[in-house]
């Protein structure tokens, strides 16, 4: 096969998946449809012919009609043995393989073979979840692919680190595919909201069999309302019952997790700091991509503090951090970060001009008694001294980290 000529390089995840190459592990790629799973794979191809100038390569993808009649595992498996090369590895790659019926037992039975080196993509979160999962332990690793991070963004389209910039990174968010449109309100949007459209029909209402599709999308709309509000399911449906829409509590939730599994939401637990528990009720809620989120809902400047959260939290998740909501006594933080054993917290404030906010957003994060890292993240430019240690960073200065 050809892979595509004009690839930018998502170095991140090829430095990521670069250890397992040749290794006998199933490489998977999971995350939100048109983030850029496929041209990570096509990367992964072009890094492996590199190395192998004769290199063996076998792609699969089932959005491709060419491969409709691969529906089971048993057709995969007696295609792949059938194409595979009868004496040299082969690398073979499967793209949107949850379209395939048990998949997973056709990649349980591929591994056996010492000759083939798995990869695939797949665009539900529940792709290796519970039994799946069980049947493939310890013989895969799962790297999530998310929207192009605010220096891919900028790489992408070949743009000045400036506030400009920033408010564009903003507004339409990380979709790769943006790169080959004018950067204009009506033609990002539209293209955004075709994609949203796909996303919701192809990965949820399809899936799931979804009755109610009318009260999915006004749920979305709710959602990108209040992007990172907190709330618990009751709530969602109280206030939808208000506006006379009834659905619920258990189906609200049913329908957020079918959000989540297709990666269109992130959902947020809270953690109490000192307690080290997870509340069962009250999470917040958060876009993979903000343009779509935009699309849906618009770009309103009494929303700009909430999209900055939503930046920031899926800044720190692109960074590998484990994030939850951060609960002390009374007190919100607004996100507790773990990774690798370490700890951060983060606040995010839009300014910090008001001494109110100053004595809130630091006056919380005085509260946590450890010595871990503590940040206030917000659009102010500041470079002058900390507040007891605990830093003011700036939104791009962040990103950029």
């Amino acid at each position: 096969m050809k892979t595509p000529i004009d690839l930018e390089i998502r170095q991140t995840y090829l430095d990521r998946v670069k250890p397992f190459i040749g290794k006998p592990i199933i490489k998977v790629f999971t995350g939100q449809r048109r983030v850029g799973k496929s041209y990570l794979l096509f990367q992964i191809i072009d890094f492996i012919r590199q190395e192998q100038p004769k290199a063996e390569i076998l792609y699969i993808n089932k959005e491709d009609l060419s491969f409709s009649f691969l529906k089971t595992a048993e057709d995969l498996n007696q295609y792949v043995l059938a194409k595979k090369h009868p004496s040299k590895k082969t690398c073979v790659f499967v793209d949107e393989i949850q379209d395939i019926t048990d998949f997973q037992d056709a990649l349980r039975s591929l591994l056996l073979h010492q000759d083939i080196d798995l990869y695939c993509t797949g665009s539900n979160a529940n792709l290796l979840s519970g039994d799946i999962a069980g049947k493939l332990s310890g013989r895969f690793i799962e790297i999530t692919v998310y929207s192009l991070s605010y220096v891919e963004f900028l790489q992408f389209h070949q743009l000045n680190d400036d506030d400009v910039t920033l408010d564009l990174y903003l507004k339409y968010g990380g979709l790769p595919y943006l790169k080959h449109l004018p950067l204009i309100d009506d033609v990002i949007f539209e293209y955004l909201r075709n994609i949203y459209t796909t996303i919701v029909y192809r990965d949820i209402i399809n899936r799931y069999a979804i009755r109610n599709t009318v009260f999915l999308e006004q749920l979305v709309i709710f959602l990108a309302a209040h992007t990172g509000s907190l709330f618990s399911a009751k709530k969602i449906s109280d206030f939808l019952k208000s506006q006379k829409t009834n659905m619920p509590p258990n189906q609200v939730q049913i329908y957020i997790q079918h959000l989540i599994n297709a990666f269109l939401m992130h959902k947020v637990s809270r953690y109490d700091i000192v307690g080290k528990r997870i509340f069962e009720i009250g999470e917040k809620f958060y876009f993979e991509n903000l343009g779509i989120r935009n699309g849906i809902w618009g770009y309103r400047l009494e929303d700009k503090g909430k999209i900055i959260e939503n930046i920031v939290y899926n800044h720190l998740i692109y960074s590998g951090y484990q994030v939850k909501v951060g609960i002390i006594d009374t007190q919100e933080i607004d996100f507790y970060c773990e990774k690798n054993g370490e700890k951060k917290y983060v606040q995010v404030a839009l300014s910090l001009q008001e001494q109110k906010t100053l004595d809130r957003e630091f006056g919380n994060l005085k509260r946590i008694k450890d010595n871990y890292p503590k940040e206030v993240i917000t659009l102010d430019t500041f470079t002058g001294n900390s507040v007891e240690g605990i830093f003011a960073t700036d939104l791009r200065t962040f990103l950029k980290s």
